[in-house]
């Protein structure tokens, strides 16, 4: 299967990162260099260049400061969707405090564009078995999608045992739609992430190229992500614990040779309008698994 296939991107600044939450406050951020406009503005190009288009999670806070911005990346044909306000761990909020910062960037973003927002897509991929009830609170705001559960194990996101394609997710409030991130399988072992920010970034080139393939073998789309900020090597270095340091910082300077060699092998697109099977969670909770 080569297609249909999804490309995204959060878009994020450096500051911004789950990596760096414990060592910039968010009451900090602008203390810092804002890089974000450039970067994104380059990740268009790179989509012109490649004729793609796709679905741009923004940050609340950026389409705030930066509405021109999020009015480029719709006139050049993109989906605008949302990535919260503060970029927070959604487990680590009430849901009342999920909720206001939800409906605080989809406002400002849908502000800035003059369109309607229908995705959305967790911090760090923080829709987990605790915070299942997020789902609900999307529906209730407005969304139509989702895009934040991860079928692997991970430290800080990650629910192993969900469905590998999309599924419909049935809440209280009525359902909404999951296209949970790419995995592949080898052999009979665990779901191996492939194709999207870190794992394109700093895992070899071969190892994308033979995930992918056994994705669509298992008629899986790829649903791949990217960060402007993994395309800028020039980008300020934060001290942070080590881990941090290399989860960011590692192969900068070829996400955008490794994206354009992703794009070469299928056909890829936006959310929106996409002609994706949802029957895969057939069954499936996430308050309880299979």
């Amino acid at each position: 299967m080569r297609g249909p296939n999804i490309a995204s991107v959060d878009v994020e600044d450096y500051f911004h990162v789950e990596a760096f939450a414990r060592v910039i406050e968010r009451v900090n951020w602008s203390e810092y260099k804002p890089r974000v406009e450039a970067n994104t503005r380059r990740l268009l190009d790179l989509f012109d260049e490649c004729h793609v288009h796709g679905t741009f999670f923004v940050l609340g806070w950026v389409a705030e400061r930066f509405p021109a911005l999020v009015r480029e990346i719709v006139d050049r044909g993109h989906e605008p969707a949302c990535h919260s306000y503060w970029h927070r761990l959604i487990y680590t909020l009430t849901p009342e405090e999920f909720r206001e910062d939800t409906q605080r960037a989809k406002t400002v973003i849908e502000d800035a564009c003059g369109r309607r927002v229908t995705g959305y897509r967790a911090p760090s991929f923080s829709v987990t078995r605790k915070s299942h009830w997020a789902l609900e609170v999307l529906v209730e705001c407005g969304f139509d999608y989702d895009s934040s559960v991860f079928p692997v194990t991970h430290d800080v996101y990650g629910i192993p045992d969900a469905p590998r394609g999309p599924f419909v997710v049935a809440t209280p409030s009525g359902p909404i739609t999951e296209y949970p991130m790419t995995t592949f399988r080898a052999a009979a072992g665990p779901n191996l992430p492939v194709a999207g920010g870190g794992y394109l970034r700093m895992l070899p080139a071969w190892y994308t190229r033979w995930g992918v393939h056994r994705a669509w073998n298992e008629s899986l789309p790829v649903i791949s992500y990217v960060h402007p900020w993994e395309i800028d090597p020039g980008q300020p270095r934060i001290t942070a614990p080590l881990k941090s340091r290399v989860r960011h910082y590692t192969n900068l300077d070829k996400t955008a040779d490794r994206l354009r060699t992703l794009f070469s092998l299928g056909d890829f697109g936006p959310f929106e309008g996409n002609s994706l099977d949802r029957s895969g969670g057939a069954g499936f909770s996430l308050q309880r698994g299979l």
